[in-house]
């Protein structure tokens, strides 16, 4: 016998033992992967099209919302407790902070002048 939840499916085995399915189904990550595709088209297209001014803030868009799916999706953080999202957020934050300042400091302090 099997039940079918949103995100999670649970089979039950002959000898009465249920097992826990976790994640999205297949027919998801289908949908998933083709929405992947569209924006790496999107985003490949930016070489060939002029975007103008609108170039870095539409890469930068797209690569925040790939990140965000397939983090949430591919490595279930969708599908976990919100702890886990939260810690991975926050190092996420944390380090691109970091980064930030470090790539800052050429630009201070190794300027000609």
């Amino acid at each position: 016998m099997s039940t079918a939840t949103e995100h999670n499916t649970s089979t039950e085995h002959a000898d009465g033992h249920a097992e826990e399915h976790h994640g999205a189904s297949d027919k998801q990550y289908i949908v998933i992967a083709l929405i992947l595709a569209a924006l790496t088209a999107i985003e490949v297209s930016t070489y060939y099209v002029d975007f103008g001014p609108l170039f870095m803030p539409t890469l930068f868009v797209l690569m925040t919302v790939k990140f965000i799916v397939v983090a949430s999706y591919f490595m279930h953080l969708k599908f976990d407790n919100k702890l886990f999202s939260y810690l991975f957020y926050t190092g996420l934050i944390l380090a691109v902070t970091v980064y930030a300042g470090a790539l800052s400091t050429f630009k201070f302090f190794l300027q000609k002048g």
